[in-house]
């Protein structure tokens, strides 16, 4: 397995061993052990699946208190991955990494806890996968604004299909800092 570093601390790509012949192909998804000789010694709680068509956009969501990390990746098709430092007194804090992640580079992205998370479909269509290191909690649910022109996230979607809900999200700077102390 190769992992790297992103721009954000903390948050890394990994590129799994993948055995491949005739027949398909084999990889692990998870190795507790493995995972943490790069620093991962999460204890993943939930597993979730999304289905999403193209041009569709879920994000950018936290959840506050009770931060998730989370290990995503693509099980059909290809997204724009971003996640987004939101942890109050980081050197980081407001700026962004994004990734493609496919069913072809079978890479996958660790977002740690005090990051808000969001992807965008690209392909017709996309089978998204992620762990969490804590169960969602309906209460805690929070998100920013997709399209906040502080963060000027580069999506590869001008005008994305967006839920009710993260129509509504505010801007970061419209959530007091106080409730963004994750570390």
């Amino acid at each position: 397995m190769r992992c790297y570093d992103t721009s954000l601390p903390g948050v890394k790509i990994f590129e799994p061993k993948v055995f491949e012949d005739r027949r398909g192909f084999f990889m692990e998804t998870w190795n507790a052990s493995r995972y943490a000789e790069w620093g991962i010694s999460a204890d993943f709680v939930q597993d979730n699946l999304s289905l999403s068509a193209r041009g569709i956009l879920r994000g950018l969501h936290y959840q506050q208190p009770n931060p998730q990390g989370k290990l995503v990746y693509v099980l059909l098709g290809e997204v724009f991955d971003v996640a987004v430092d939101i942890r109050c007194g980081s050197p980081t804090f407001g700026q962004w990494t994004g990734v493609s992640l496919s069913q072809q580079n079978r890479r996958q992205l660790y977002i740690p806890e005090g990051f808000a998370h969001g992807f965008c479909v690209v392909s017709e269509m996309a089978l998204f996968a992620y762990k969490c290191t804590e169960s969602y909690l309906p209460a805690n649910d929070k998100g920013i604004c997709w399209n906040d022109p502080e963060l000027n996230i580069q999506w590869p979607i001008v005008e994305p299909t967006l839920s009710a809900k993260d129509k509504q999200q505010p801007q970061l700077k419209d959530i007091p800092i106080e409730s963004l102390r994750f570390i």
